[in-house]
């Protein structure tokens, strides 16, 4: 009888360890068949190391974001230089805009294409189709005549080269680290904002001094170098944890919290694209030079870059929801509040640098977020098909962003409505988000006080150890969920 009890209270141990999680994503993840002393079959826990060899594939992926996210960013430079130079004659400011948005569009839309691929080539394979395309699109934009050949080049291939880095890089941090994995993530993130500060400034350089053609071709150089360097090291840990790689997992439409996950993904995207692109031209709407423009766009980056690391960090510290939701309020509330009346350019600045860290929230808490509601393993088919369901709006946010321009006064106020209005739906969608992941928490309570009450009674002990379930129930009351709208909590 003692035994037993040993046994009972070290299985109880075992089961609040499993459940004592910050976040609720489950780290401890199956990793295949051990056989045990008694010549029985048992499965072998894996436990991310939180370090380590991480920290390398943090800094692969801060380079790769850094030369993909990053050349993309400063696209508004090009924008601006395109609409005031008619670069391309015959051209309409709505087919600029449409090249911007396909590069973004088309790195989403190839991500089903991406994730199969990883499955069976491995991650490697996968980046390195994505620094082939990446290249060959920027050296073919530096050859361009016509705006069908920018939209080939500029939008189509650099857009797919850029997807296929992005889906082999963004599910490899979370498999890496456990509580310090918002941190983690959010410095691979910070290098799209980096890189955004860097190549707004010497894109603007470059075109200035050396050409437009030339500036293509240097971002190609440089950008294939740095990629193929970070391609070597980068490793993924797919078998350790597990992953499920599928390009589509129809279940997950099923599930309430993973659509207000595509949600807020939508509103932020259509608010996120305009502000990001719309930014330097705005600057010369109000009489600001060429350079001062692309000086705020920088800034914009730099905040990005800055202030992803400090998401991250309090990501982990109060909560990854509570910090996504707040975070994408705040960008809404400051397109408000602040950039419809930045008339100066020292006011303009002031904007790029508060609005810069919480712009490109959703970039930086994606991964994290989207484990705590789906879990580390299915991650990469929940992403493949959030990826998707992001083609249209990244496709269209700046088209409807200059569409919405004025013809006279202030041109962009019809746009800077649009963009802080849509941050807020973003923010609706994730505090509904938020009320079901603490009703998720109570419910995994409750059935943890029900399994050791079962075991106390029966006096026995299972000989197969007791795993998490990751979904709440569907019987969870309403009252329960609302409670979670209004309960200040740590999620």
């Amino acid at each position: 009888m003692a035994e037993e009890r040993a046994n009972r209270d070290e299985n109880l141990e075992y089961t609040s360890q499993l459940e004592r999680t910050n976040g609720s994503e489950k780290d401890v993840v199956l990793n295949g068949p051990e056989e045990s002393s008694n010549g029985n079959v048992s499965k072998v826990e894996d436990v991310p190391p939180n370090g380590g060899y991480g920290w390398v594939c943090v800094a692969s992926c801060f380079i790769i974001n850094f030369h993909t996210w990053g050349i993309n960013s400063s696209y508004g430079i090009f924008l601006s230089h395109y609409l005031n130079e008619n670069t391309y004659p015959g051209a309409t400011p709505l087919d600029y805009a449409f090249v911007g948005g396909l590069s973004i569009s088309m790195a989403l839309i190839v991500s089903p294409v991406a994730t199969i691929c990883g499955r069976e080539l491995g991650t490697h394979a996968v980046l390195s189709i994505g620094v082939l395309l990446e290249t060959a699109g920027l050296l073919g934009a530096s050859w361009s005549t016509e705006i069908w050949q920018l939209f080939l080049s500029q939008g189509l291939a650099f857009g797919f080269g850029m997807g296929f880095l992005f889906v082999g890089t963004v599910g490899i941090i979370p498999q890496w680290f456990t509580t310090k994995r918002s941190f983690a993530n959010s410095i691979g993130a910070a290098g799209s904002g980096i890189g955004g500060l860097v190549y707004s400034l010497a894109t603007n350089q470059m075109i200035q001094t050396l050409g437009l053609a030339w500036a293509f071709r240097i971002l190609a150089i440089v950008s294939c170098v740095m990629n193929i360097l970070s391609t070597i090291v980068i490793r993924d840990r797919n078998k350790a944890v597990g992953a499920i790689q599928l390009g589509f997992d129809v279940r997950l439409v099923k599930r309430i919290e993973f659509l207000l996950l595509v949600g807020w993904g939508i509103f932020s995207m259509l608010g996120y694209v305009v502000l990001l692109f719309s930014l330097s031209n705005y600057a010369s709407s109000i009489n600001l030079t060429a350079k001062q423009g692309s000086v705020v766009a920088a800034l914009l980056n730099l905040g990005q870059g800055i202030g992803r690391p400090f998401i991250g960090y309090f990501s982990d510290k109060v909560g990854r929801i509570n910090i996504a939701g707040g975070c994408t309020f705040l960008a809404g509330f400051f397109c408000l509040v602040i950039w419809i009346f930045a008339k100066s350019y020292g006011v303009l600045i002031f904007f790029a640098l508060i609005c810069g860290p919480i712009a490109g929230t959703f970039w930086a808490v994606i991964g994290p977020v989207g484990a705590e509601v789906v879990g580390v393993q299915i991650l990469p088919s929940a992403l493949s098909m959030l990826w998707i369901v992001l083609v249209l709006p990244t496709t269209f946010s700046e088209p409807i962003g200059l569409k919405l321009r004025r013809t006279s006064g202030n041109i962009y106020l019809d746009a800077q409505l649009f963009t802080g209005f849509v941050y807020l739906g973003a923010a609706v969608c994730m505090w509904f988000l938020r009320a079901w992941k603490i009703a998720e928490l109570e419910s995994q309570a409750l059935s943890k006080e029900q399994r050791e009450q079962e075991i106390r009674d029966n006096d026995a002990v299972s000989q197969d150890r007791p795993t998490v379930q990751r979904q709440m129930s569907r019987t969870t009351s309403v009252k329960t969920a609302t409670k979670g709208l209004w309960s200040l909590q740590r999620v």
